[in-house]
């Protein structure tokens, strides 16, 4: 059988996952048509009743600075005493990485077949399949959230429905330095039985 055959290939790519972070994130990022194949690859996540319940948007070129001057006026209207460097902090934030993929979840609380937790579950699955097909094409990619993921004029002002939500923004780029590796727990120490 094939699969079984790759096993270990496929096995070391889930082994060899990193972030890197998205200050070490450079040009080049993808193409059109390299950026459709990951996504292409993203989309094939556990998805209960067929809803496909995301979508994305690329945040590319000055969209990411336009971005950076949203986000400093949302500070400003949430902390008026805000510094030059939090505003400069919040400026920045979108111009490290060369493109921005945003992973919109798509929720619907009056569909009763895919409740809105399993919605999000497959849209952050569709983060970390996103995270293993970037790298398997040489890109780097960071899995990031912070206070713009919760902000509700945030998500307005990039277009989002009310009952949409955003499970990550995946800064995509060619790695500047090797991602370190980190501790990883054991499998073996989170494993319990349960019994009746």
């Amino acid at each position: 059988m094939q699969i079984a055959n790759s096993a270990p290939a496929l096995l070391r790519a889930l082994d060899t996952r990193r972030s890197v972070p998205a200050k070490q994130l450079g040009a080049p990022g993808p193409d059109d048509a390299t950026l459709l194949r990951i996504l292409q690859s993203a989309v094939r996540v556990p998805d209960h009743g067929k809803r496909v319940p995301f979508r994305f948007l690329r945040i590319a070129g000055d969209a990411r600075a336009a971005l950076g001057e949203v986000l400093v006026e949302r500070l400003r209207d949430r902390d008026p005493d805000a510094g030059d460097g939090a505003l400069d902090k919040e400026r920045g934030r979108f111009l490290h990485a060369p493109l921005v993929i945003v992973v919109v979840a798509v929720l619907d609380p009056d569909d009763d077949k895919a409740p809105d937790h399993e919605r999000l579950l497959t849209a952050g699955c569709v983060c970390f399949a996103l995270l293993q097909a970037l790298q398997a094409f040489g890109f780097g990619g960071h899995w990031l959230t912070g206070w713009p993921t919760y902000d509700g004029k945030v998500r307005k002002r990039l277009g989002l429905s009310k009952p949409e939500r955003i499970a990550g923004f995946i800064h995509v780029g060619t790695p500047r330095l090797a991602a370190p590796e980190r501790t990883r727990p054991a499998a073996a120490s989170l494993l319990r039985d349960w019994t009746a």
